[in-house]
């Protein structure tokens, strides 16, 4: 790459599901110019997270939607080679909301976060220090309040947000039940991240395999799917259950709104609780949450894996890819040489 150059990875037409590689472009600018209070980051890792289809649909969505021919929202962990400001100094590692792309210039608003745990890998400050981890920590703990001894069902159990839930959900003393497709991201789930029971959702009967791994139902359900694999969970749940919905990911449009079995009787039923989760809503206590779960890597407590791809290159098909299952970890892209 020329050192003149900034590569941007453009939207150039909405999707109406899952955004695929046409949907994008790559397109070559040159380098930005940070103005007074900004600061100029060179992006090393940029994230590839489910959140960003509902980024860039049309539905209303709890942000604005990415403008056509606008650089893809994104967050990103880079270095800041160029600063007008006074709290950032050039030479500093930060995470924020960069885009996909090789320079950013922002404003200091943008920076989320100094990278200060330098003994763990910059690409985990996007992914188990990052917003997957910090969603798997106060979704579980705030808002699925788990107690020891009770079970916990985690739905997409092998991806990034979950391998964390059910990681934390052991360290709390619960019993700790996966969901995943196939045969390699269930072993994945019992044998990398400790699950004490993964179910292939899609080999057999769900509903009979979760009364197998649930004998005593199911008290927390952390959610990130939706659909029928949802619709299965909930008729396990105990009395006094919480939900947590995180994610939506089996549907695959919501326009119109699909039909299907209906909630309210398992909730009015067991007295359950469900609670949607947004980590933006806790940005205020994140130094809080990466405190704990950096304490749990060091201790070999919380295990992850990451899906690196090599090239901003890779970005156009890289939401597509997530959501066919290709990846084994959380799903990066790799633009420059930390």
């Amino acid at each position: 790459m020329k050192n003149d150059v900034n590569r941007q990875v453009l939207l150039k037409a909405r999707p109406t599901g899952i955004p695929q590689a046409e949907h994008f472009e790559l397109v070559e600018r040159p380098l930005p110019v940070p103005g007074d209070g900004q600061v100029l980051v060179r992006n090393l890792y940029l994230s590839v997270d489910p959140a960003m289809r509902g980024w860039v649909s049309a539905v209303a969505n709890y942000s604005e939607p990415v403008p056509l021919g606008g650089v893809m929202r994104s967050i990103a962990a880079g270095r800041i080679v160029e600063s007008r400001h006074r709290d950032w100094q050039a030479g500093d590692l930060v995470v924020g909301m960069f885009g996909w792309q090789d320079f950013a210039a922002v404003d200091a608003s943008a920076i989320q976060a100094k990278v200060t745990d330098t003994d763990v890998p910059l690409s985990a400050w996007l992914g188990v220090l990052g917003i997957n981890g910090l969603t798997a920590y106060f979704g579980l703990l705030d808002a699925g309040q788990p107690k020891p001894g009770e079970t916990v069902v985690v739905s997409t159990a092998a991806g990034s947000v979950g391998s964390c839930v059910g990681q934390i959900a052991r360290i709390k003393g619960c019993r700790a039940v996966g969901i995943a497709g196939g045969a390699t991201k269930t072993a994945l789930c019992r044998d990398a991240f400790g699950y004490n029971a993964a179910i292939d959702y899609k080999s057999g009967d769900l509903d009979a395999a979760l009364a197998a791994a649930c004998p005593k139902g199911i008290d927390v359900y952390f959610d990130n799917t939706a659909g029928k694999i949802s619709d299965a969970v909930l008729r396990h749940l105990n009395v006094g259950a919480r939900v947590v919905i995180c994610g939506t990911a089996s549907i695959a449009s919501w326009d119109p709104i699909p039909l299907g079995p209906r909630v309210e009787r398992h909730l009015l039923v067991k007295r359950a609780r469900m609670q949607g989760i947004l980590i933006f809503d806790y940005a205020a206590r994140y130094g809080d949450g990466r405190a704990d779960l950096a304490r749990w890597v060091r201790e070999s407590k919380l295990r992850y894996r990451e899906d690196i791809l090599d090239g901003i290159e890779q970005a156009p098909d890289a939401i597509a890819g997530l959501y066919r299952g290709d990846n084994l970890g959380k799903r990066l892209i790799k633009i420059a040489v930390p």
